[in-house]
């Protein structure tokens, strides 16, 4: 059996690199998608293919038209997500991410410090498990091939 797993979350960090690479470990099959990484690349998509904005706001709209078609599809096709809330940088396309998540009912696994808890209590409530660390959601996949 092989898991997909979209990683929802901020894209300034290697994070995922981490939970990557400590998955090519594992003795079962994971494949990870999610945001486009390359900051540029996610914030210039939309002229790329739509061609020369007016101005920033219409830029704005047009990469955010191609990001969330790409979020969409990956987020459908994904068996779980794990979305991470950093104390670094503002969160709001984790939480749409999550929030898309359970509109879809995929399962989802919050990583979340424990710094943020009040802020994010109603959305921790509603996710399958929340944890601390990157690691942690990686135990909590690693349990779900665990044989009786």
């Amino acid at each position: 059996m092989e898991l997909t797993i979209y990683l929802a979350g901020e894209i300034h960090s290697d994070w995922r690199e981490k939970i990557k690479n400590q998955a090519k470990e594992l003795p079962y099959s994971l494949k990870f998608v999610g945001p486009m990484e390359h900051h540029n690349r996610s914030d210039n998509i939309g002229e790329e293919i739509l061609g020369k904005q007016p101005n920033s706001i219409l830029k704005d709209d047009a990469a955010s038209s191609l990001n969330n078609l790409r979020t969409q599809v990956l987020l459908n096709k994904s068996d779980l997500v794990i979305a991470l809330f950093g104390e670094q940088y503002k969160q709001w396309n984790t939480a749409m991410d999550a929030s898309a998540a359970l509109t879809l009912n995929k399962p989802l696994i919050l990583i979340r410090p424990e710094k943020l808890h009040h802020a994010l209590k109603e959305l921790s409530r509603k996710a399958d498990v929340t944890v601390e660390t990157p690691e942690q959601a990686l135990q909590s996949v690693s349990y779900i091939f665990e044989e009786a």
